[in-house]
């Protein structure tokens, strides 16, 4: 059978759709490009976000561009947006309709709906999920990055956020069963790890003696040093004086820390029902750069949240202004129906365009600010793919740098950085007398 897939959404739906095709090849059944394949594919996988309502939209339209280029192919639709909306799903002539849980049986689904034709929706409740679904790590394409996905679930119902209705409670991938996946990713070749989940930093909350994250991060790093990780977003509260000490400490830890934040005001942090406030964020990030020499810390912001003020978008500024982030996302706010924040009052349009605008400025200097530090350093640089004539890999602090040179695919190599090119850090590599 031929079968397509479009992902949409975050890491952990990337990682979801590599186990899904790693399981379709193994048994026998070919991948396809999801457009422009002669003939089509017999059946189409949309895997769905719905983190907002442009999610959700986004999702649709694939739906329906699924259905239009072969309207005899199985269309099989899974993800966040499935699980919370399956009614709307249904409404798009889809022919399986299943969620965030049980791969393994929405692929069994996909083999039977293509052979039988019958329309199936078979979902769970995804609070009522205790245990976590183990799935093989690792793509199909060249081997140079691999995701594993650790932890699910998420219990932290932020005002803006249907998540946790889409994935259910924490729960945990065992230690044991981690160490032998990254054992298994390291022996087929890849370079680096990137730990991934829901809300990582609540890994080991489930499990017996309730573990932390440091523990998993040490395991996994000692036994596979020459494999770099690095870490998906963290929670402030994960930043400790003990977890910076140990982590500081493992030579094969990215000092790269995405640490998630939505505001830099207290007011706008307590309406988003965040369990932190600036003053414990802030301590974080000062930890990291007191264990870590020039971290790359970097974050999300949602401008324009239900009842921001100008003064508390502009207390934001001078926030992220002080925290001298590597790198901010910024993301103006988008109603997510079904949370408490869609009944709030709502910013205007132009405003959040407004506030986004003026932020990504302040977010550009901060960026251009951080680059130009890292002229003159040296960084083991793994090498990924060529860009314009140029090699490009991204240094361990996850900045991307680019080096004219011959094929380095999957190489580690150190690399002086030069200059700052258009977004890039341009680096010479080192000769063996450097």
């Amino acid at each position: 059978m031929r079968i397509a897939i479009y992902t949409l959404g975050c890491k952990v739906n990337q990682y979801e759709t590599q186990a899904m095709e790693r399981e379709l090849t193994a048994r026998g059944h070919a991948l396809v490009p999801f457009e422009g394949a002669v003939p089509p594919a017999d059946a189409y996988i949309i895997n769905t976000c719905t983190v907002t309502a442009v999610s959700d939209k986004k999702s649709r339209q694939m739906i329906r561009r699924a259905r239009k280029q072969s309207p005899n192919a199985v269309v099989a639709v899974c993800g966040c947006y499935a699980q919370t909306r399956p009614d709307e799903v249904r409404a798009l002539d889809v022919d399986l309709i299943s969620g965030t849980g049980d791969r393994q049986r929405f692929l069994d689904l996909l083999e039977s709906a293509v052979r039988e034709r019958e329309p199936v929706v078979e979902l769970d409740q995804a609070l009522r999920r205790r245990t976590f679904e183990v799935l093989p790590a690792g793509g199909l394409a060249a081997r140079t990055r691999a995701m594993l996905k650790v932890e699910d679930g998420c219990v932290n119902f932020c005002t803006y956020c249907i998540i946790p209705y889409a994935r259910g409670p924490v729960r945990s991938l065992s230690m044991d069963t981690a160490v032998e996946e990254v054992r298994r990713l390291a022996a087929e070749g890849y370079r680096e790890i990137v730990l991934t989940g829901i809300e990582i930093s609540s890994w080991g909350q489930d499990l017996p003696g309730k573990p932390v994250l440091i523990d998993l991060i040490e395991a996994l790093c000692r036994e596979a040093p020459g494999v770099r990780f690095r870490l998906g977003s963290l929670e402030p509260r994960t930043i400790t004086e003990d977890f910076c000490r140990r982590a500081s400490l493992l030579p094969n830890l990215c000092p790269h820390f995405h640490l998630s934040m939505q505001s830099g005001c207290d007011t706008t942090l307590r309406r988003m029902n965040r369990k932190y406030d600036t003053a414990r964020y802030k301590l974080s990030v000062d930890l990291l750069g007191r264990y870590f020499p020039r971290p790359a810390v970097t974050t999300d912001l949602i401008v324009g949240f239900p009842g921001e003020t100008e003064g508390e978008f502009l207390t934001t500024l001078d926030f992220i202004r002080s925290c001298g982030f590597a790198e901010v996302h910024i993301f103006p706010y988008s109603i997510r129906p079904g949370t408490p924040a869609a009944a709030m009052e709502q910013v205007p349009k132009h405003v959040k365009e407004d506030r986004a605008a003026r932020a990504a400025a302040v977010a550009e200097d901060l960026h251009r600010a951080y680059l130009d530090g890292c002229v003159g350093q040296v960084y083991d640089v793994l090498y990924e793919q060529p860009v314009d004539g140029l090699y490009q890999g991204h240094a361990p602090n996850y900045m991307t740098v680019a080096a004219d040179a011959p094929d380095l695919h999957n190489r580690v190599l150190p690399t002086r950085i030069t200059a700052v090119g258009d977004g890039v850090l341009l680096g010479k590599l080192l000769e063996s007398n450097d």
